[in-house]
């Protein structure tokens, strides 16, 4: 996916803000359209596809976590959320909303560019291969490697972009443990142990997808020392 084929979309109830990223955006290349708010942004996400949304967490009426909570049900566009909130905890709740980054205000634009750059490139690209599917089975469930699809019988589940990204490392090693630092430096993201602990919630989403008894998982293994690891059928 290039620059010129991306979609954004900016919800933000500053008017100032939402002009400046807009402005910033499309100068970078990107096709961008903007939502003043969470009920204008539904409005336009029920006629167009986007291929990430930029959303300010702190807006009137039903904020930005809240959005993406409801919006995590139906779609899987990789979310990035802005915030002046930069603690760890805050960080934590909005990767537990369903986000797939966040970034904390004041920040500099050159850093929203790389971010944006950095989450289109995890997403997998889901075209049509020539050759056949190779398939890793997780009890009832398919997870088609080459198309980076996971399949429940005749339903296709739903993964965001970062657990696109995260099946996708784990597909590459099946049976191998996969640290924690790996995982993070692996999806593109700043080191530290409160990006770990950011992994920790990603996981415990998928696992929700993929086990039949998340508390006991049997497929996505924690092993004791050594990180996470697929184990499929």
């Amino acid at each position: 996916m290039t620059t010129f084929d991306s979609h954004l979309l900016i919800v933000d109830d500053d008017e100032r803000i939402r002009g400046l990223l807009k402005k910033f955006l499309v100068r970078a290349g990107f096709l961008v359209s903007a939502a003043r708010d969470a009920a204008h942004a539904r409005r336009i996400l029920a006629g167009l596809d986007f291929d990430l949304i930029i959303m300010d967490v702190m807006m009137p009426g039903e904020d930005g976590i809240s959005l993406t909570k409801s919006l995590r049900e139906t779609m899987t566009t990789p979310i990035l959320l802005l915030t002046a909130k930069g603690e760890t905890e805050d960080r934590i709740t909005g990767f537990e909303a369903g986000a797939d980054d966040y970034l904390p205000k004041p920040f500099e634009p050159k850093e929203l560019l790389l971010r944006v750059n950095a989450i289109l490139r995890r997403v997998p690209d889901t075209s049509a291969q020539d050759s056949a599917p190779k398939v890793l089975h997780l009890g009832d469930i398919r997870y088609d490697i080459e198309r980076g699809e996971m399949w429940q019988g005749n339903d296709l589940v739903r993964l965001t972009g970062t657990e696109s990204q995260l099946m996708k490392i784990f597909s590459a090693c099946p049976g191998d443990p996969v640290s924690r630092a790996k995982l993070v430096e692996d999806l593109g993201r700043d080191r530290g142990q409160a990006q770990e602990r950011a992994v920790d919630v990603q996981i415990t989403r998928l696992r929700r997808k993929i086990e039949p008894n998340p508390k006991q998982p049997q497929y996505l293994q924690t092993v004791r020392g050594a990180g996470y690891m697929l184990a499929p059928d």
